[in-house]
């Protein structure tokens, strides 16, 4: 289907009225240019939250089945407001929800996975000349309920329709007109990037950028999409997210914050094999993602582990490491929430002695000490303590902020 274009719209782009009409008349221009269409949606800016808020007014421990029953109704609205916004102007268009698509899903609820997409109704509707606006967010399960896809994963739907209906371009449309160096309402100074690499782009949204869902840009490296990110408030041009930007490669393409970060510590431990199976195991069983691990050694032939989760998973990983406090032989357990991840990302990295150095010397200049570090080929992440976190990404910005130049050449010195 080449002259199939799959856009996406935020909840900000839909939050009233006026703005779906907006949204509207821009899937109306792509259209009037001899494009076949499929627009999929979030819910309204803050419907989502509200809905928690309803759900914790009944009970302040929901069935999570009967969560993401409620939360797929926010997309929803989207999809059906959308479509007689269009029809208003004068266009066919249908909305569909994820059982009327055909997105099947895993059964975790709030994070289920995407498994298939039946494109059967999808193409019938545009063979009849619809605009298809789908709900985003959401699947099927293998037990026909609904399941959520977790947070900002709208995007990931959108891509996904995009790779198996093989659309010439797929378009995620924000509140921003583009992949930022840094956040710009954080690091005043943070530029616009014309383009980025599949894996530049998937290590900020993992490193908690929050531009682009992390499961959206590793299925469009996966499937070869054509990604675009831009704003949803006016014409300009985005950022083109695709595989290799070759000589347009930055030795770093931006940094990444993300203050949703617990640490936990599990101290004396046994020095023994199997300890590390014995702690991350019951975690991975139970769909706890746990990032940074640091081993180091404690008092006598004692071991201790720190790992950093998700702020929101912090109570959950205590209840399984307390519960199976027998089995893996520790001594105490200790957590902290007052932390945050500043992390620069960059496939040039690879080939520039200095970076890591540069970074450690921005910290030291505005005195903000760090906890922990962890590195990759094309990453650099450190946990400092989160009341520093603005300070320290304005500081990094600016030592790096030469190499945010496609011009730059010269590696740190």
């Amino acid at each position: 289907m080449g002259n199939l274009i799959v856009q996406k719209y935020g909840g900000t782009s839909v939050a009233n009225a006026d703005r779906i009409m907006y949204v509207a008349k821009n899937i109306l221009k792509s259209h009037a240019k001899g494009n076949q269409m499929v627009i999929v949606v979030s819910a309204q800016g803050h419907t989502t939250d509200k809905l928690m808020e309803k759900a914790r007014g009944i009970s302040s421990d929901a069935n999570r089945r009967e969560l993401d029953m409620l939360l797929v109704t926010g997309e929803q609205q989207s999809a059906a407001l959308l479509a007689m916004a269009l029809q208003s102007l004068g266009h066919s268009a249908v909305s569909l929800n994820a059982a009327q698509v055909g997105i099947e899903a895993s059964s975790v609820h709030f994070n289920a996975q995407i498994k298939k997409i039946r494109t059967k109704r999808m193409k019938e509707e545009l063979d009849k000349g619809n605009i298809v606006v789908v709900a985003g967010f959401q699947g099927v399960n293998r037990h026909g309920d609904m399941t959520t896809l977790g947070r900002g994963a709208s995007d990931t739907t959108a891509v996904a329709i995009a790779a198996v209906l093989e659309a010439r371009l797929c378009e995620i449309y924000t509140d921003v007109d583009g992949v930022y160096t840094a956040d710009p309402r954080i690091v005043p100074k943070a530029k616009k990037l014309d383009s980025i690499s599949y894996d530049d782009m998937l290590e900020l949204a993992s490193s908690g950028s929050g531009v682009l869902h992390n499961r959206a840009v590793e299925m469009a490296k996966r499937y070869n999409v054509n990604l675009v990110l831009r704003s949803s408030m006016s014409d300009r041009p985005g950022t083109m997210i695709k595989e290799d930007i070759g000589l347009e490669r930055l030795t770093v393409s931006g940094l990444a914050i993300d203050r949703n970060v617990a640490r936990v510590s599990v101290t004396g431990l046994p020095d023994r094999p199997g300890v590390a199976k014995s702690i991350f195991s019951p975690l991975a069983d139970a769909k706890l993602n746990v990032d940074i691990i640091l081993l180091s050694v404690g008092e006598g032939d004692k071991r201790d582990y720190c790992f950093t989760v998700h702020k929101q998973d912090m109570q959950a990983v205590c209840e399984i490491l307390e519960a199976n406090k027998a089995e893996i032989g520790y001594e105490s357990l200790n957590t902290d929430e007052n932390l945050a991840k500043l992390t620069i990302v960059g496939a040039g990295m690879a080939y520039n002695a200095g970076v890591a150095a540069a970074m450690f010397e921005a910290l030291y200049e505005c005195g903000v000490n760090i906890e922990t570090i962890s590195t990759s080929e094309i990453k650099i992440t450190v946990l400092i303590d989160e009341k520093h976190i603005t300070k320290a990404a304005k500081t990094v910005h600016d030592k790096f902020e030469p190499m945010f130049s496609e011009d730059y050449e010269e590696t740190i010195e």
